[in-house]
């Protein structure tokens, strides 16, 4: 009992803590935009596999990491302008547009690879970012190398869950994201337009979306291959209930279900055999599922949510 308690006390599974959430911090902060402007976009599984794919191929091809980065993004920003134009522009249904987008980017992006890369014994690999060393802080036991030993990607997705608070609840943009989600009838009554609203909102969410498949094969990994987004895309839809539409909550969020999965990790060490893996692996769903259950009933979801804007229409 003590040595699984015992876990908690090493710096380096908070350290894996930032790593694992770094994805989820992402996507999660993306479907919020998406989702807050009214939006609904289940194209995150295969916008996050594609901007993983399109993020290293840059890089392999002689890119910087950071312009693979941009060019995940702005991919992204491309599904996100398809997924606005048939569900916001055409009002068609959310979910199945979303639902095949997903299986559009992910078929796109195997195909894509294999064209790029033939086959091959083993993956090809690139050199990936790198921990920053921080002065003095880096240095600082325990908390050196559970905060403070990070690529640059982590920080940049905690300071954008900062930016997106500061936006979405301190600045004329971020009230009429909102009020396009709650209202798109009252907010075209005070001359905001929704429909620009929401299709600018899907294009940054879905870019968001793409980055944080892109940290995967940047940063988190040296190499790609379809299967490793692995169902983060959907844990990040279910993060955004249960942060109640907030940037602050979705990035504790991302941060709690990554404890947990990093925690179930180095119990598959503690324990060994003596308990089947697959049990370890439902673990931080398991959780997530009943965090999820508390506090989805108190969630005050955006009124006009999957409800297509027609002007003019009531």
């Amino acid at each position: 009992m003590m040595e699984l308690l015992e876990i908690f006390t090493s710096a380096g599974i908070w350290g894996a803590v930032l790593r694992i959430a770094t994805p989820l911090i992402f996507g999660t902060l993306g479907a919020l935009i998406c989702e807050r402007a009214g939006v609904l976009n289940l194209g995150i599984e295969g916008i996050m596999t594609f901007g993983a794919m399109i993020g290293w191929l840059t890089v392999f091809n002689g890119g910087d990491l950071w312009v693979g980065l941009l060019a995940a993004a702005a991919f992204g920003a491309v599904f996100g302008l398809l997924h606005a134009g048939m569900t916001v522009t055409l009002g068609l249904s959310q979910h199945v547009t979303g639902l095949g987008i997903t299986l559009f980017a992910s078929s796109l992006s195997y195909f894509i690879f294999r064209l790029a890369v033939p086959l091959a014994s083993s993956p090809p690999t690139i050199e990936p970012f790198q921990p920053l060393v921080i002065p003095y802080l880096s240095a600082l036991p325990f908390f050196g190398d559970a905060l403070f030993n990070q690529t640059a990607p982590t920080y940049l997705a905690i300071l954008l869950a900062v930016i997106l608070a500061y936006v979405l609840f301190r600045t004329p943009l971020g009230l009429a994201v909102r009020m396009t989600g709650e209202n798109p009838h009252g907010a075209e009554a005070q001359g905001v337009n929704p429909i620009a609203v929401r299709i600018g909102a899907v294009m940054v969410g879905s870019a968001l979306m793409a980055v944080g498949g892109a940290f995967l094969t940047l940063s988190a990994f040296n190499s790609f291959f379809p299967t490793m987004v692995q169902g983060r895309g959907w844990v990040c839809i279910a993060l955004v209930v249960f942060a109640s539409w907030r940037p602050g909550r979705a990035l504790l969020g991302a941060l709690l279900f990554a404890l947990f999965d990093a925690y179930q990790l180095r119990l598959q060490a503690v324990l060994g055999k003596a308990v089947p893996y697959q049990l370890f692996l439902m673990v931080p769903y398991v959780l997530s599922i009943i965090a999820l259950i508390v506090t989805a009933r108190r969630a005050r979801v955006p009124q006009a949510l999957m409800q297509p804007y027609r002007r003019g229409e009531r």
